[in-house]
């Protein structure tokens, strides 16, 4: 039986605060160079992606708050983090910080190296 302060390593973020995004999170994601800032913050494009990510809505689905960002906007920032490496940064930086702060315990680590294709019309 778990005890009720024990943290639960199964549960996955489903938003970020504002000082843990940009103490952890924002140094690691790629900033334009060239053209306008984002209407709203990196943070707000960072908890739509994960609501996005958590719930498994369509990107076109995404309820943007106030109209302050379109969603297609949303999705190519999250695309742009996915192809330029940002989200590679952040993971392996998040494992080096855990394992020189003595906090990685792989006896809780799952990976699963299996990928199965489905194809329309294949015959199982």
């Amino acid at each position: 039986m778990k005890n009720k302060n024990q943290k639960k390593y199964n549960e996955l973020p489903v938003k970020v605060f504002q000082g843990d995004f940009n103490k952890y999170i924002l140094p690691f994601l790629s900033k334009g160079k060239r053209g306008p800032d984002p209407k709203i913050s990196y943070f707000k494009i960072f908890n739509y992606i994960l609501y996005v990510l958590h719930t498994g809505c369509q990107w076109e689905r995404l309820p943007i708050r106030n109209k302050e960002i379109h969603w297609s906007a949303v999705y190519a920032r999250h695309n742009r983090w996915s192809k330029d490496g940002s989200y590679e940064n952040l993971f392996m930086h998040s494992i080096k910080q855990l394992r020189d702060n003595g906090k990685l315990d792989l006896s809780i680590l799952h990976s699963d190296g299996s990928n199965t294709v489905a194809k329309k019309g294949a015959k199982t």
